[in-house]
């Protein structure tokens, strides 16, 4: 138990935790603390170290507003420069003393006489705030698979979210299962190493060229000297999501037939292959489920020692897999590249809020919030990065940014007027999510039965508007739409 009670505590020192706690400092409120399960900042940049690990939004717009980076090296950043970037951050506003590290939260439970919420770390050790803020974000528990006979494989086995670099792969044969986000970019790393590389895809994705680059100094100059420049030039990255990627997703006809343009061109430049082309071709359409970017995946496709299987893993066997076609294959490795848990939401916490009741009991059927960072009955507890706040078109930094001023406010009113708790109602809450789930139900998310959007039948993880749209409404706070006790 540690004897002092904080205003503010954050669970998480990713780019959500650690914004939260810079709009934290300049709005005057600095009785805050930063739990960490890990030993260093970061979030999912310091956890995916895989080969190729890389950002799919331009670094100019995947990073803060208000802190400018004029060294990125490449248009698309690979991990290390961006996690680099988080540690300068909170080296700059000294948040690393506002860390606690290695206390990975376990519980969260509301006591309703005190109006303050005690958090319990794996440790056993317990802290108590009035406000908690959870900035865990919503990719950052691997999803693997269960397979028959894994157990019996005798190989070695990781997930590319936990990458084993102690494992060897020159000269191995190697098995990938999963084709998307991570295993995109690692797949070109290793496939010039391994002597045989079988990937096994269980559907296709829309791939469009990145058209990566480095910065040249000149650029890197300007840059920094010329704050307009930079400006526009991260409006333009903007905009490209807005105006293009965005109304595919809204079904636009004209936005998704060139998209599916460039996903095609990007495919046959380096597919020659009919049945290739075929393989890897998706049967939905674009923007039903996360588009990706690269250069040089298929380029890795069209090696003579790696093939794309599209058969499926039957089960593992002592020496390899068996596939779904009969045909069984030896490996030295397998890595899994299948993404992440992304729901239930906050599901590695038990979160407790009025009469003791579980946060993944009021979820059940999907998650729900409103405006992704609230829900009723849990009061004085918020969300970054929630429940239909997650985007498909645009960087994720601008919702956060969006969240932690909004945040900010809602702290700041229980603390001006002494008041305890502050929680949305649960006829506002309905309503908003009643309108959010009619509109994403008009978009491309709804065309795929399932995907990692998706949990209950519901759409749970997406926003269904522009950010233009999510900073607008988030501009100000509804008082009315709160009970404030």
């Amino acid at each position: 138990m540690h004897d002092k009670d904080y205003q503010v505590i954050i669970i998480g020192a990713g780019f959500s935790g650690l914004c939260m706690a810079i709009k934290l400092q300049q709005a005057g409120l600095r009785d805050f603390l930063i739990l960490e399960g890990a030993s260093e900042v970061g979030g999912t940049w310091r956890e995916n170290t895989y080969p190729g690990a890389e950002c799919d939004i331009p670094s100019a717009l995947y990073s803060y507003s208000f802190e400018h980076n004029s060294a990125w090296e490449f248009k698309w950043s690979e991990q290390q420069q961006i996690f680099d970037y988080q540690k300068n951050i909170a080296k700059k506003y000294d948040l690393y003393e506002k860390v606690a590290f290695d206390q990975q939260v376990e519980s969260a439970v509301f006591d309703e006489d005190q109006s303050v919420w005690s958090i319990t770390s794996v440790k056993g050790d317990t802290f108590r705030c009035q406000h908690v803020v959870s900035a865990v974000g919503q990719l950052h528990l691997p999803a693997q698979p269960d397979f028959a006979g894994e157990e019996h494989y005798t190989g070695a086995k990781f997930h590319s979210a936990k990458w084993d670099h102690s494992v060897e792969l020159a000269g191995k044969r190697v098995a990938v299962i999963g084709n998307a986000a991570s295993a995109l970019q690692f797949i070109p790393q290793i496939a010039p190493l391994v002597e045989h590389l079988t990937v096994f895809q269980r559907s296709a994705n829309w791939v469009i060229a990145k058209q990566d680059r480095s910065y040249g100094s000149i650029e890197q100059w300007v840059s920094e000297k010329v704050p307009l420049i930079t400006r526009l030039y991260r409006l333009s990255l903007w905009l490209r999501g807005e105006c293009l990627v965005l109304p595919a997703m809204r079904r636009n006809r004209i936005a998704q037939r060139l998209l599916k343009w460039m996903a095609q061109k990007s495919l046959r430049r380096v597919i020659q292959d009919p049945e290739l082309i075929k393989k890897l071709t998706p049967d939905y359409p674009i923007g039903a489920k996360r588009i990706l970017f690269s250069d040089d995946y298929y380029g890795a496709l069209v090696r003579d020692n790696v093939h794309l299987d599209t058969s499926g893993v039957k089960q593992f066997t002592e020496q390899g897999i068996l596939r779904n076609d009969g045909v069984e294959e030896s490996f030295d490795v397998v890595i899994y590249g299948t993404g992440f848990k992304t729901n239930p939401f906050l599901a590695s916490i038990d979160v407790q809020g009025l009469g003791g009741r579980p946060l993944r009991e009021h979820w059940q059927g999907g998650a729900h919030a409103y405006l992704g960072i609230t829900t009723y009955d849990f009061p004085n507890f918020y969300m970054m990065y929630g429940p239909n706040t997650n985007l498909g078109h645009n960087s994720i930094i601008i919702m956060i940014e969006a969240q932690a001023r909004y945040i900010v406010k809602c702290i700041e009113r229980l603390a001006i007027s002494g008041q305890k708790t502050l929680q949305v109602k649960e006829a506002v809450e309905s309503q908003y999510n009643e309108e959010i789930q009619a509109r994403l139900k008009k978009m491309s998310f709804a065309d795929v039965k399932e995907s990692w959007y998706m949990d209950g039948g519901r759409i749970t993880n997406n926003w269904a508007g522009s950010t233009l749209e999510y900073r607008r409404r988030l501009r100000k706070v509804n008082w009315n739409n709160y009970l404030i006790t």
